[in-house]
């Protein structure tokens, strides 16, 4: 069954991106949005019986050459397809309203829709890949449609084209590098299906470089630091539903190929390898935060997010490889268990995020949370939809990210006694690595929240706010209602989970228990529902006790002395980048912000000033002293070269002939 239901799914994909090519515009929104939606339905379902422990293999010999298709489907590769999937129906229900005329934000042309149900059948092919060339094929088709999708509103912003050449550019850069590490893999190992790769014997030496050079490949597609700088620029350009789909299914690839080859094809590693993974995770998730937590951007602010989800996973990918390499496997099946169900609420509730975001960039035509506020009596539905998914994301009961975070910490923290000295000084600090970006991040989403839907509106836009249409509220409820039903019942999903773990640490099951989730050979117990019961029946009392306060208030009310300045109006009320000052200010060393004062005079007289405009920022670091050089001296040199184009053949065929005289000699000392 597993088979023909992922079967179906592609097929499905394929007949959507070619009826969205033939339908005609008035129908096109609809007819690809429910072909996607039933794709990634069936995808879910296929995903779910691999799970169940139905694997399924297939080999095409004569559809590749050399090598073939070959395809197989086993639980750890389950888990992917069903959050792919799902992801999938929520982005393809939002865009069918989505993609209706408003703000310039027409996507109904025929590219745009049929790239979609492209992009969401190469994300499903990636982990039922089982060959190099397969795998990387389905990489990098996956990277193409993605691509034209980013792109897809060029024509309307500058910006989306700057946005379109990093992330084309890291992008290829990423599959450079996959690609030179599985080659070598392949050489070494005779061959170049996934089963051949997990019988090679590889020297150290060629182990080490196939896994790092594999790393930074998947490393880049996670939007982990410092290889992130694409991910703030495309995820907010992009469409809404296809941010959510790079955002909330394709960077998870990045975390998938890294499992894949590291603990399963390469069977895990010395304990180097994954103490840089996790320390890559926990720089990833200081950084993303921090910028998060500063920006005004809203798009931008979860795209900065996602690389600090992305760390968290992969603190607990490194701890899982750290802990199996150190002889404790049920740490490692318990860390790698905690980064999975990381990778399952990230999905969901960053799915929900950035499809709310769309609906406020619909409604206003803005994304920048400064000139938002309002939106709570102009888009109820949103704004509790929005809240559902902000509750989620800052990791405190009864999101889901709670249940995820506390079990990556439960083996973190229960490693101290049998980890060694390295463990015994690693482990508490991506402990406290772990707080701090929780607390951040509730920092981040009070903020994200508060401004942009709890304030006054501060702007026309915010003011001429109207919900978003019914298909686009509907993807985003499908999305906050798989939100619950994971922070509510995580038992649901946490056996299928184990069992993917069991395909690269086979014997573990490090947790167990419905209501309460109690864990394997440690102390540690958890029930999440019974935690929800309690919350809500404490805010029911809270709210109740002061409805009462208020009421006996009110008959005895008097109007509070304002000093004669009248109601509050928006310009008094707290603005997103006020509301991070402080936090910035703590972090300034890190952050490094830029503030810039204009003051123009008046005309009549240089000592009278007509205007003074206020500027600040806070760039990204690691881009203004990583990349930035590297892009002033590739400028220099293109500078410097146009100078050897001078029009004259006699010097092009001197500059021909002196190659073959290096190609000659090199060859002569290599002979």
């Amino acid at each position: 069954m597993t088979g023909s239901l992922f079967v179906a799914a592609l097929g499905l994909c394929l007949g959507t991106a070619l009826a969205a090519l033939v339908t005609p515009a008035r129908a096109r929104p609809l007819v690809a949005g429910l072909g996607t939606a039933c794709a990634g339905a069936v995808g879910v379902a296929s995903g779910g019986a691999a799970l169940l422990g139905e694997r399924w293999a297939l080999w095409l010999p004569d559809l590749l050459p050399l090598a073939g298709v070959r395809l197989v489907l086993d639980p750890l590769g389950g888990v992917f397809v069903a959050v792919t999937g799902a992801v999938t129906v929520c982005a393809a229900i939002y865009g069918i309203g989505y993609a209706r005329p408003a703000h310039g934000h027409a996507l109904d042309n025929r590219v745009v829709q049929a790239a979609v149900p492209l992009f969401s059948g190469a994300m499903l092919l990636v982990p039922a890949a089982a060959g190099v060339s397969t795998f990387l094929l389905a990489w990098e088709l996956m990277a193409l449609t993605s691509l034209v999708l980013v792109v897809a509103e060029h024509k309307s912003r500058a910006e989306v084209a700057s946005a379109g050449v990093w992330y084309a550019i890291m992008t290829h850069l990423g599959f450079a590098v996959v690609l030179a590490g599985l080659a070598l893999f392949a050489a070494g190992a005779g061959g170049e299906s996934f089963d051949q790769l997990r019988a090679a014997e590889l020297s150290p030496a060629v182990r080490n470089v196939v896994f790092l050079a594999t790393l930074a490949g998947f490393a880049a597609k996670a939007g982990i630091v410092p290889l992130h700088v694409w991910l703030p620029r495309a995820h907010p350009e992009a469409p809404s539903h296809v941010s959510a789909l790079m955002s909330a299914a394709m960077v998870n690839m990045g975390v998938y190929g890294l499992v894949r080859v590291g603990l399963d094809l390469l069977g895990g590693g010395p304990q180097w390898w994954w103490l840089a993974v996790l320390g890559l995770g926990a720089v990833s998730a200081l950084y993303g935060i921090l910028q998060a937590v500063v920006s005004a951007d809203l798009k931008r602010l979860l795209g900065y997010s996602t690389t600090e989800n992305m760390g968290l996973v992969l603190v607990g990918v490194g701890s899982a490889g750290f802990f199996a390499a150190s002889g404790t496997p049920m740490l490692a099946g318990l860390a790698l268990t905690a980064a999975l169900l990381h990778v399952v609420n990230h999905a969901g509730f960053k799915t929900l995020l950035f499809l709310g975001a769309g609906s406020v960039l619909r409604a206003t035509g803005t994304r920048d949370l400064d000139t938002l506020g309002g939106l709570r009596t102009r888009m109820p539905y949103t704004t509790v939809l929005f809240a559902i998914g902000a509750l989620c994301a800052s990791a405190l009961p009864p999101g889901n990210a709670f249940v995820s975070e506390w079990l990556l910490l439960q083996s973190l923290v229960h490693a101290l006694p049998s980890s060694g000295v390295v463990g015994t000084v690693t482990m508490p600090l991506a402990v406290g690595v772990i707080a701090l970006s929780a607390g951040l991040a509730v920092a981040t989403f009070v903020k994200a929240f508060g401004i942009g839907f709890l304030a006054r509106a501060r702007s026309p836009q915010a003011e001429r706010a109207v919900e978003s249409p019914a298909p686009m509220l509907a993807g985003m409820g499908v999305a906050a209602a798989s939100c619950a039903l994971l922070a509510l019942a995580p038992a649901l999903v946490l056996p299928a989970l184990t069992t993917s773990v069991t395909t690269v640490l086979p014997g573990v099951r490090p947790v167990s228990g419905l209501v309460t989730l109690r864990l394997t050979g440690v102390l540690g117990a958890i029930s999440p529902l019974l935690i929800a019961v309690a919350l809500v029946a404490a805010v029911v009392s809270v709210l109740a006790v002061l409805r009462l306060v208020a009421a006996r208030r009110a008959r005895r009310a008097a109007r509070l002395w304002d000093c004669g300045a009248g109601p509050m109006s928006p310009r008094m009320e707290y603005t997103a980048t006020s509301f991070a000052e402080p936090l910035q200010r703590v972090f300034d060393n890190v952050l490094a912000p830029e503030s810039d004062v204009d003051v123009t005079p008046m005309k009549e007289s240089a000592y009278l000033v007509e205007r003074v405009e206020f500027h600040a920022r806070v760039p990204d670091r690691v881009e203004r002293r990583l990349y930035d050089p590297v892009l002033a001296a590739f400028a220099g040199l293109g500078r410097f070269a146009t100078g050897l184009a001078t029009g004259s053949v006699h010097r092009y065929l001197a500059y021909g002939f002196y190659a073959l005289i290096g190609v000659l000699i090199v060859l002569a000392v290599l002979q």
